[in-house]
């Protein structure tokens, strides 16, 4: 789903992921960002999605960051009241409930008074990443249910992300159903939470997907597409950007060179 033409044409000048706050700072002054995580560490040989992982030193710097410039961590779906962000809100969001995030992410995320929200796969609690194994990614522990206990005891929350992490759109509407109902039902019965906010697996989803979130109950749900939200962003249509490591490829570096000429 398109976001607005300004905010297009703003983010059209800015990176494709985040890696620090400069290049971002007028994009946040307009909305509440997102930021989207899912592994932290170093990575192991053989990554094929090497984007996929924030070194836990490039984490921490991150965070530090944001707090040093006054942003704030507020409970996960609250949106700033009017079409700016005066009161610097930001979400950090994982993705998948890896096991690096928890052993990375706890004592940076507490040092800096920083909450944020895991989006768990139901079925796979306590297994692997078996939907990356099968297209040949590195296997990586998924938090268990002792592990995810501790996250909630940090002040954190979490989501759902289906039972299995398929693409949404590419089976049949009672398969997605259970997907996205009976995935809340087993979180809240397994941790005695509430399971109010949801995340499209890749990023995949259309108006019926859409609306069989709303159908099960979820107050949000998030997607891929890049932007801030606003309190006029619809709540089951939440953009997120990407955090990772800066590329050193020949277009990334080409493209800063250019941005760097250009001022």
């Amino acid at each position: 789903m398109p976001a607005g033409g300004w905010e297009c044409q703003m983010s059209s000048e800015l990176p494709s992921y985040y890696t620090g706050l400069k290049p971002f700072a007028e994009l946040f002054a307009t909305g509440a960002p997102m930021l989207m995580y899912h592994k932290l560490g170093s990575r192991p040989a053989g990554v094929r999605l090497k984007g996929l992982y924030v070194s836990a030193r490039l984490f921490e710097r991150q965070l530090g960051e944001l707090r040093q410039a006054g942003f704030t961590t507020p409970a996960y779906g609250t949106l700033p009241a009017d079409k700016g962000n005066e009161e610097k809100q930001i979400t950090l969001t994982f993705d998948d409930g890896f096991a690096n995030v928890l052993r990375h992410g706890l004592e940076p995320l507490a040092r800096n008074g920083f909450r944020a929200i895991e989006f768990l796969v139901a079925d796979r609690i306590g297994r692997a990443n078996e939907w990356e194994v099968k297209e040949g990614e590195v296997r990586e522990p998924l938090m268990n249910n002792a592990q995810i206990k501790e996250w909630l005891a940090a002040g954190h929350e979490i989501g759902s992300h289906t039972l299995t992490h398929p693409f949404l759109t590419r089976i049949s509407r009672a398969e997605a159903r259970e997907e996205i109902f009976s995935s809340k039902r087993k979180l809240e019965d397994r941790f005695g939470v509430p399971i109010r906010h949801f995340c499209h697996p890749y990023g995949d989803w259309n108006p019926a997907v859409r609306d069989l979130v709303k159908e099960a109950g979820y107050a949000t749900a998030c997607t891929t597409e890049f932007g801030v939200n606003t309190a006029a962003t619809a709540r089951w249509e939440l953009k997120r950007i990407t955090a990772r490591y800066q590329s050193i490829s020949f277009k990334a570096l080409k493209a800063r060179l250019a941005r760097y000429l250009a001022h």
